[in-house]
């Protein structure tokens, strides 16, 4: 069931070190990448994957119940391991709670498991995505704002959820040039956010304290746990339950160091996270399908 996991992971890590590589030989602007990725080709990708999902409502509902579930559990253990040891919760629960699940995830889970995987995987990273412009926001910020509810309402990932969901729950049907478009749009999407990943690694400062163990401990160990529980609560199993156990113990969201340097909020230790974790994946990734195989 589980490929060979070097070869899995070559074509994703083949793309990140190529931004990498570009990055230190040309002046690549990461912020531009990801706003193409993020407000025009992964919101067609999205689109496109839920309209044309055969995803039982019954699934979706199971996902979105597992994702609450290891995005609280995590939340809960990474707020009191802060509250334990005094560190400031705006810099280390992000990084902690929110997976790499979209630019990672969605291409590995294609390779993976072809487009029933990664139509699994985009219904949990979009789930996870609601929650990091509502949930992550409120932690960088210390609260609710009126600029995270704007930023709320602009987003282009969160509209095309909605509208994802509710043309494919209410059957609208849409023309067949359209669903073209976006399909077109939106396979460009996962390479060049593998791509994006290796440009942003490029340019992270980083950081290393004696909390970082103990984060990426939360995000590996306890996101695989977590991930499990969640499966056994809602009574995924196959394919499903695979997606969620590897996806809930992916390496740090790349969010989770952009986000805060909107809101003045230091990044250096997020930015470290998403280093050390990505890097940290070559193990973590296969080790968690193989182990995802066996329970």
């Amino acid at each position: 069931m589980v490929l060979d996991s070097s070869l899995l992971l070559f074509p994703v890590l083949s793309l990140a070190v190529g931004g990498y590589v570009l990055t230190r030989i040309h002046r690549l602007n990461n912020d531009t990448l990801v706003k193409v990725i993020v407000d025009f080709l992964m919101p067609l990708l999205i689109f496109h994957s839920l309209y044309t999902s055969d995803i039982s409502h019954g699934t979706v509902l199971e996902l979105a119940g597992v994702t609450t579930f290891v995005v609280g559990s995590l939340t809960v253990l990474a707020w009191a391991y802060c509250r334990l040891v005094g560190v400031d919760a705006k810099g280390l629960i992000p990084p902690v709670i929110f997976m790499n699940s979209g630019f990672l995830g969605i291409p590995l889970m294609q390779l993976w498991g072809g487009a029933a995987a990664m139509n699994l995987i985009v219904v949990y990273d979009q789930i996870q995505t609601i929650y990091i412009f509502t949930l992550g926001l409120v932690i960088i910020t210390g609260g609710v704002s009126a600029r995270g509810a704007l930023d709320v309402l602009n987003s282009p990932i969160l509209w095309s959820i909605f509208f994802g969901f509710a043309f494919r729950f209410l059957r609208i049907p849409l023309p067949d040039v359209i669903l073209k478009t976006a399909s077109f749009g939106g396979a460009a999407a996962t390479p060049l956010a593998a791509l994006t990943l290796g440009v942003t690694l490029g340019s992270t400062r980083f950081h290393f304290d004696r909390h970082l163990f103990a984060a990426v401990t939360l995000r590996f160990v306890a996101g695989f746990l977590c991930g499990w529980v969640g499966a056994e609560l809602f009574g995924l199993s196959g394919m499903s339950r695979t997606v969620v156990l590897v996806a809930s113990s992916l390496p740090t969201a790349v969010f989770t160091s952009v986000l805060p340097l909107r809101y003045g909020v230091k990044a250096d230790f997020a930015g470290t996270m998403v280093v050390v974790t990505t890097t940290a994946g070559i193990v973590t990734i296969p080790l968690a399908f193989r182990i995802a195989a066996m329970l």
